[in-house]
């Protein structure tokens, strides 16, 4: 009962533990999109982004064990998802594309978006330390096409988003108001009638502008001032001016349509798709990583058992030889080869141990955000699943993978949304090879109003009110309009060319490195098979060694029992059969990379372990399949 009862309260810990993680992960989550209001206000107020939790989440005390963390390739996943560095840096992207989105909804241009993957989790094989290869680093990314400018695969990017200039969509409201006071002395009473002109000015206006994706941009304002003199020449005093003006501006040749003017958004679109797709290759990069690590540490575990056990029957036999030296059984020549021989698998197991204690660290690194708790750091980590006995069954039909890598692989989405983004530059570029023509059209009208000013003896029969001011303006009385046609024609139109030829050039570029990339996928999972192929011949080759190397240990444990053998004998037979054991170990773990590989070259790595990129995004895992 007290068991139970002990039972119960550590599973509601983990769940309450559980609760307080998603909690915590929910309050620093990364929006996906500029969260929207109704006030109006909010549109100049900054948006701010959480501090990112740095706590690891508690799947990771819920498989501590007795100080040992045991742990599952889908455990060692799970938590990938959700506390791996290389994750939490690309997971930024999201939201960084969608704010993108936002800026060319408004007529602004696409900044770019990373499509490079973060490749900073040591001991992943693909950099840093525990891997042969180079290039990881903080926060390392690959160069990635999305930005204007950029390239990657020897792709040159730079006229991505070329053609005519993008106005503001955002409708935009300017107002002034002001109020002088002028004085100035005069030589010449003629104009004015005074020595010293004196006026007082209040100007009020406003103006209203706004740009559309056909090309069309529409204008207004509405201007007001009030002034008075002391010339008497002025018949009103205070006059009141009020004038309105519309107008309106169509591009006909270049800058023309949808096209032109919405390809910044359709680009950062795009690129928002990239930056989906360039996530998933992330998760899957990782998630490749992690099981491959997981392997690695299966491996170093296997290995060290080999040794030890290896080391414990080399103490028996260097045990067994002094008590027979000591009967004068054998000569003292036997027992050094036997401490020589337990000396050198006694450093065989400590190069195990210290090479199993690393491969420790480092999947305790990728599966935590934070490794400050020394005690964590120093936990054992015991990998609760071996290599599987190698499955016979083929893989399916060699064009049939080849067939769904070209379908699912991430970077072949990548390439052709890439291809996508040369066209729209393309054809924004040819638009902007034609002259610039502008319909231009507007109207306006004025009002005047005032107070008579009996020193100029004239008798007025304006408005003497603002109001009777801007009835005047409005009423057509006095009309202001205006029709227009613009063209601007650039001889020899060199810089356009250039950028339309260029664009050209780009999109035909791209097209190749997109056949390159089908090419390159093709021969990879080729590869992969053949390499799988030629691991299951290993295993098989290994697992007979090994049942050789058994039986021949078996015999001469039998000879020496009989008096046939020597004790020196048996021991070079059992450190056979320990390289043996090493041997297939190396050999199962070279086979399961093989199918990581496999499964990574026709893109079905998340598939495979049944992974949910939503969940990846959250940084919340669900269960892995």
């Amino acid at each position: 009962m007290r068991k139970d009862s002990l039972l119960r309260r550590m599973g509601a810990v983990a769940l309450m533990q559980t609760a307080l993680f998603a909690q915590a992960q929910q309050q620093s989550a990364l929006r996906l999109d500029i969260p929207h209001s109704d006030n109006p206000f909010n549109a100049y107020r900054a948006t701010l982004v959480p501090q990112p939790n740095l706590a690891n989440s508690p799947r990771l005390d819920a498989l501590v064990k007795n100080g040992v963390l045991e742990l599952s390739l889908k455990d060692a996943i799970s938590l990938a998802l959700e506390n791996n560095l290389d994750i939490a840096i690309a997971r930024y992207n999201l939201p960084i594309a969608a704010a993108d989105v936002l800026r060319t909804q408004a007529g602004g241009s696409f900044r770019g978006v990373n499509t490079g993957v973060v490749q900073n989790t040591p001991g992943g094989g693909v950099g840093g330390f525990g891997s042969s290869a180079a290039g990881a680093g903080a926060g390392g990314t690959s160069g990635g096409a999305g930005g204007a400018g950029s390239g990657a695969s020897g792709l040159v990017s730079s006229t991505l988003g070329t053609g005519t200039s993008v106005s503001s969509y955002d409708p935009l409201v300017s107002g002034s108001f002001n109020v002088e006071h002028y004085a100035q002395p005069l030589s010449n009473l003629v104009v004015y009638n005074v020595p010293t002109l004196q006026q007082n000015t209040t100007v009020g206006n406003l103006s209203y502008s706004q740009s559309f994706p056909t090309g069309t941009s529409v204008s207004a304002v509405f201007q007001n001032n009030r002034l008075t003199t002391n010339s008497p020449f002025s018949y009103l005093n205070p006059t009141l001016n009020s004038y309105y003006h519309v107008a309106f501006q169509q591009q006909l040749l270049a800058g023309f349509g949808l096209g032109p003017n919405l390809r910044y958004l359709r680009i950062a679109k795009n690129n928002q798709r990239i930056s989906d797709e360039a996530f998933k290759l992330q998760v899957e990069t990782t998630v490749t990583q992690i099981a491959n690590m997981y392997w690695d540490l299966v491996a170093a575990y296997d290995d060290e058992a080999v040794k030890s056990r290896s080391l414990e029957f080399a103490q028996q036999s260097l045990e067994s030889a002094k008590k027979q030296l000591a009967l004068q059984a054998i000569p003292a020549m036997d027992v050094m080869k036997d401490e020589a021989e337990e000396a050198t698998r006694e450093q065989d197991l400590t190069v195990a141990k210290t090479a199993l204690q690393f491969q420790e660290l480092l999947m305790k690194n990728a599966l935590t955000k934070n490794l400050d708790d020394p005690v964590l750091e120093a936990m054992p980590v015991h990998p609760t699943d071996r290599s599987r006995a190698v499955d016979p069954a083929s893989q399916g039909p060699t064009e049939d993978m080849i067939a769904r890598a070209l379908r699912d692989r991430m970077d072949v989405a990548q390439a052709d949304i890439q291809l996508t983004n040369q066209q729209l530059s393309l054809a924004a570029a040819r638009n902007a090879l034609l002259p610039s023509v502008g319909l231009t059209a507007y109207y306006g009208g004025s009002g005047l109003a005032g107070v008579q000013n009996p020193a100029s003896g004239i008798v007025s029969t304006v408005p003497t009110d603002f109001g009777g001011a801007v009835r005047t303006t409005f009423n057509n009385s006095a009309p202001d309009y205006y029709v227009g046609l613009s063209v601007n024609v650039p001889i020899r139109n060199r810089v356009a060319k250039s950028d339309q030829y260029r664009a050209e050039l780009e999109s035909r570029q791209s097209e190749l490195r997109l056949q390159q990339l089908k090419k390159q996928i093709r021969i990879e999972v080729r590869n992969a098979q053949y390499a799988l192929e030629q691991s299951k011949a290993r295993v098989a080759s290994a697992q007979k060694g090994r049942d050789l190397a058994q039986r021949t240990f078996e015999i001469s444990q039998k000879e020496q029992e009989l008096g046939a053998g020597s004790n020196y004998q048996t021991l070079t037979a059992q450190r056979d059969l320990s390289i043996a054991e090493s041997t297939l170990v190396a050999a199962m773990t070279a086979y399961q990379k093989a199918k990581i590989e496999l499964d990574r070259a026709v893109g079905s790595t998340l598939d495979t372990n049944g992974i949910s990129i939503e969940s990846a995004k959250t940084g919340i895992a669900q269960n892995v399949q």
